[in-house]
C-alpha cells in the first residue's frame, strides 16, 4: 500500500536546501526549490552520507562526502563516484502542506 504523510508546511522548508525528515524507519531528504518540493532517500547510493546536507544546484544535489551528484527529479546519478540511483518519493504540496507518498515494503 501507499502511505501519505505530511512533513509540515512548505514555508517551514528553506528554499534551495535540503531537510532530513524521518518517516517510520525511512530517512528522507526533502528539497524545496521555489514552490516545488522533491524527496529522495536520504542516503547517497555510493556511501552512507546524508543528501539533505548536500549542496543544491537547481534540481541537482551534490553529496557532501564525495561530490556525487543526483537529479532530484528522478534520483538518477549525475556525477561519479555514484553509479546507482537513489529512491525518490512522490511529493505534493496541498494547501501549503508538503505531503509525501511512501510505499509500504511489507504488503504481503
Amino acid at each position: 500500500g501507499m502511505t501519505r504523510v505530511s512533513v509540515g508546511a512548505l514555508d517551514a522548508l528553506t528554499d534551495g536546501a535540503g531537510t532530513a525528515v524521518e518517516v517510520g524507519d525511512e530517512r528522507i531528504a526533502v528539497f524545496r526549490i521555489g514552490d516545488s518540493v522533491y524527496a529522495l532517500a536520504d542516503r547517497c547510493s555510493h556511501a552512507e552520507a546524508s543528501l539533505a546536507e548536500g549542496e543544491v544546484f537547481d534540481t541537482e544535489v551534490e553529496c557532501p562526502r564525495h561530490g556525487a551528484g543526483f537529479d532530484m527529479t528522478t534520483g538518477a546519478p549525475l556525477a561519479l563516484p555514484a553509479t546507482k540511483p537513489v529512491a525518490t518519493y512522490p511529493v505534493e504540496v496541498v494547501d501549503g502542506e508538503v505531503i509525501l507518498t511512501i510505499r509500504e515494503a511489507s504488503d504481503e
